[in-house]
C-alpha cells in the first residue's frame, strides 16, 4: 500500500505540524514518534501523554437481542455489564483462536459499543454480520469517530480541565460517561492501553482537533507530549497487554495467549466454547511467557526459543528493550512445561543464541 492509498485519521494535520514521523499501520498513515520513542514513554509514566487512535474501530450493536448477540459471540460474561460498565474481552472462532481483543460498552440493555483493533476491523464486523442470528442491528460507525486517549498519572487531573461538564476522576476503572466537548457528544472512558491510569475519548470526528489541541495546551505545564505508536507499543509491553497478531491469533487460543481470564464457561454457550472447554480440562499444550535477556541484545518477535539442548519449544511473540526497566525483555509462546519462571531458555538471533530467562509477568504495574 503506497502513501498515496493510507488512510488518514482527523488528527493527521496536528501531527504533521507538530514534526511526527509517520509509518504505515493498519492502513493508516500514523506517528510514529514526535521527539523520541523513549522520551515519550517516560512522558507516560511520569506525567503523561496523548494518543491518537483514530485507526481503531467502533461497531454500534443495538436492538432487543443485542446483549444475547454479543453474549454468544464473545467470551467474557457480558450479563455481568451493567450501564455505563466497560468489559475487556474477544472474538472466538470455533477452534478457541482469537479473531480479536476487544472492549464492550454497554449504555443499557439494547445499545452496545464494541472498539476493535484497526486492523481487524473489516474481518471483525463481517464476522459480526456472518454471525448475527439474533434480533440486533450490528453497525460500524468507526468513520465517524476520532479517538484520542490520554494517558498517565496527570492525564485525570489534565482532562479534568476540559469544559465538559464532567469530573474525569469520578469514573471508577473500566466504567465511561458521555459529555459534550467543543458543542459534540463525547465518550469519555476510563479505560487505556499503557498500564498507567487514563481516558479514552471516542469524539465525532469534527471536533477531534479541537479536543487534541485543547489537552496539549491544558497539560503544557504539567510535563504532557504527544505519544506515538512506538511509547504505545513499548508502554504495551511492559504492562504485558497482548497485540493481535502477536500475542493473539486466529491460531492461538485464547487460553493459551494469556487471556483466559476473560474465558466464562460457565455463562452459556458462545462461538469456540466447547474447544476451550476441552482445553482447560487437559490443560494447554503451549502458554505465552514473559523473559528477560541475560545476554547482550535485543530479541525481537518471530525469534525461535529453544532449550540449552536445542530442542525448539516455542516462538517469541513481542521484545525490545524497555525504558522503564532498561533492560531487554520479551514474551514467547512456548511449550506449556516450559513456562515455569527460572526456566533457562534461547532466543535466535540471526546467528547467536541469546540466553534469557522466564519470569513472572507483568513487567511493570503502576503503584
Amino acid at each position: 500500500m503506497t502513501n498515496e492509498t493510507l488512510k488518514h485519521t482527523p488528527l493527521y494535520d496536528c501531527h504533521a505540524q507538530l514534526g511526527a514521523r509517520f509509518v504505515p499501520f493498519a492502513g493508516y498513515e500514523m506517528p510514529v514518534q514526535y521527539t523520541s520513542v523513549i522520551e515519550e514513554h517516560h512522558a507516560v509514566r511520569k506525567n503523561a501523554g496523548l494518543f491518537d487512535v483514530s485507526h481503531m474501530g467502533e461497531v454500534f450493536v443495538t436492538g432487543p437481542q443485542a446483549e444475547a448477540a454479543l453474549q454468544y459471540m464473545t467470551c467474557n460474561d457480558v450479563s455481568k455489564l451493567t450501564d455505563g460498565k466497560a468489559q475487556y474481552s474477544a472474538i472466538l472462532n470455533e477452534r478457541g483462536g482469537v479473531v480479536d481483543d476487544i472492549i464492550i460498552y454497554r449504555f443499557h440493555s439494547e445499545k452496545f459499543l464494541v472498539c476493535v483493533n484497526a486492523s481487524n476491523r473489516e474481518k471483525d464486523y463481517t464476522w459480526f454480520l456472518d454471525h448475527n442470528t439474533f434480533d440486533a442491528k450490528f453497525e460500524d460507525r468507526s468513520d465517524d469517530y476520532a479517538q484520542i486517549a490520554i494517558q498517565g498519572p496527570k492525564a485525570v487531573e489534565i482532562a479534568n480541565m476540559l469544559d465538559s461538564g464532567v469530573s474525569f476522576d469520578e469514573i471508577s476503572y473500566f466504567h465511561f460517561a458521555t459529555c459534550q466537548l467543543f458543542g459534540a457528544e463525547v465518550i469519555a472512558a476510563r479505560t487505556g492501553y499503557t498500564g498507567e491510569d487514563g481516558l479514552e475519548f471516542f469524539i465525532p470526528c469534527g471536533a477531534a482537533t479541537d479536543i487534541w489541541q485543547a489537552l496539549l495546551e491544558l497539560g503544557a505545564d504539567k510535563g504532557l507530549l504527544p505519544a506515538g505508536l512506538g511509547a504505545r507499543d513499548s508502554l504495551r509491553l511492559e504492562a504485558c497487554y497482548p497485540l493481535h497478531g502477536h500475542e493473539l491469533g486466529d491460531d492461538i487460543t485464547a487460553l493459551e495467549s494469556g487471556i483466559g481470564w476473560t474465558v466464562k464457561l460457565n455463562k452459556g454457550d458462545f462461538i469456540g466454547r466447547d474447544v476451550l472447554a476441552k482445553e482447560k480440562e487437559e490443560g494447554s499444550k503451549r502458554k505465552l511467557v514473559g523473559f528477560f535477556v541475560k545476554d547482550a541484545g535485543i530479541v525481537r518477535e518471530q525469534a525461535s526459543v529453544s532449550l540449552e539442548s536445542g530442542e525448539q519449544i516455542g516462538n517469541t511473540t513481542s521484545g525490545t528493550k524497555t525504558p522503564t526497566l532498561d533492560r531487554a525483555l520479551g514474551l514467547a509462546l512456548v511449550e506449556g512445561e516450559y513456562a515455569t519462571p527460572g526456566t533457562k531458555l534461547f532466543a535466535q538471533v540471526r546467528s547467536r543464541k541469546l540466553a534469557c530467562e522466564v519470569v513472572k509477568t507483568p513487567f511493570y504495574k503502576r503503584s
